[in-house]
């Protein structure tokens, strides 16, 4: 019998000075509309079986393949059920064909009739309860999906958004007659890997574009994890570039997260790797630097919890013709929370007739971020770590220079 229990934590966070969070967009909007507490109570109360298991196994796995976490959004369980976050995305069309009856019309089904049943005691307004929740960020996140059976009912619980580790959860048996029961336990990390768990949270990625989705979108990235090197496509590069030439690039290869950095109720960590620089640059003359224009480039990689300290394949393209005359650019990894804009005032350096020129860039970033690690990187750094994992921060990149004959 598994054990589910109490984990203590203490001592863990501190406060060093008082923050001012007048964030309205933050506090305000459609947050409290739809009590997490509630959908996971209604969710604990539907007679799930083996169909509405495989409806949101099938949607968290697709999310999965899509780039994103182990997630099925409301918006898609009322609209499209079955699908996936990104799904709308590829296919432009209906969710995938389900068996028995789908989750929508069971949740549909409960919220009406006990508001019918108990007058006072259930959701008052049913009809608009479910348009809420529908139209909602709120999801299923279903973390060490990869490990279930295919059988075992999961442990309902929901995210206490306050960064605890530990909530309430209802956990579904049978009795030795088939009678349903929910018993209460207390949930945390170490049982959500033992057992099956759903935590109502809500949504903070589905609205960016991953690096699998830019990579099904786009020719030209090929199929997900393979590397295409491309010639450039810069002001002369095109007209340059000749067929047996060779044209080197710089790849970030993959990527490591040492520590999650959100309660785990929250998800997985949705990283962004920033580059600014001048991509395809081969300018020699001072007035050859005026007609190209420094880039921003950022990538979304999604870690699952149970990535942490594996290795990502991640595969990216930073530059597609790396050149020494390319001195140093700017590089920045953030763990995305939200917030306001804010921006990181840096330099790109690019060296024309033997004289390195400093470009100013302006990296945005949001001020509830995680800024993992910023800084510069040089060419000469590159050249001598090629294929060699480098530490930045709380993360492990490995990058290199590969070569690609035209």
């Amino acid at each position: 019998m598994k054990r589910l229990y109490l984990l203590c934590l203490a001592g863990l966070l501190a406060a060093s000075c008082e923050i001012l969070d007048d964030d309205v967009d933050k506090h305000g909007s459609d947050h409290a509309a739809v009590p997490l507490s509630e959908v996971a109570q209604v969710l604990a109360n539907l007679p799930l079986g083996a169909d509405q298991m495989g409806e949101v196994f099938g949607a968290v796995s697709s999310s999965i393949e899509n780039g994103y976490d182990e997630e099925y959004m409301m918006y898609d369980l009322f609209g499209t059920p079955g699908a996936g976050v990104g799904d709308d995305r590829i296919t432009k069309s209906k969710a995938p064909s389900l068996s028995g009856v789908p989750l929508r019309d069971m949740i549909a089904d409960y919220v009406r009739t006990q508001a019918a049943t108990k007058s006072g005691s259930g959701i008052e307004d049913p009809s608009g309860w479910l348009e809420r929740l529908a139209e909602s960020d709120v999801q299923i996140y279903w973390p060490f999906s990869d490990s279930w059976d295919g059988e075992e009912l999961p442990v309902i619980t929901f995210d206490p958004e306050d960064d605890s580790e530990v909530n309430t959860g209802y956990r579904i048996t049978k009795d030795s007659e088939g009678f349903r029961r929910i018993e209460e336990v207390l949930v945390d990390e170490e049982v959500a890997k033992e057992t099956p768990v759903w935590v109502v949270n809500r949504n903070t990625d589905a609205g960016y574009t991953t690096l699998e989705m830019l990579r099904r979108e786009d020719p030209d990235w090929g199929e997900g994890g393979s590397i295409i090197v491309t010639p450039g496509t810069g002001p002369k590069a095109c007209s340059e570039v000749k067929s047996g030439s060779t044209v080197r690039s710089l790849i970030l290869k993959d990527f490591t997260m040492n520590r999650n950095y959100d309660s785990w109720f929250a998800g997985a960590s949705e990283f962004f790797v920033k580059v600014g620089a001048f991509e395809d640059f081969t300018a020699t003359t001072e007035a050859e630097l005026r007609l190209f224009t420094p880039t921003i480039t950022d990538f979304l990689v999604v870690v699952k919890r149970s990535q942490k300290g594996v290795p990502v394949p991640f595969n990216a393209m930073v530059f597609s013709e790396w050149t020494d005359l390319v001195e140093s650019f700017a590089f920045m990894i953030i763990e995305d929370d939200g917030g306001t804009i804010k921006e990181w005032n840096c330099t790109a350096l690019v060296r024309v007739e033997s004289k390195s020129y400093g470009v100013e860039l302006k990296i945005p970033f949001h001020s509830y971020d995680d800024i993992v690690w910023r800084g510069t990187l040089g060419h000469r750094w590159f050249e001598a770590y090629s294929d060699t994992i480098g530490h930045f921060g709380d993360v492990d990149l490995t990058f290199e220079v590969v070569e690609k004959k035209l």
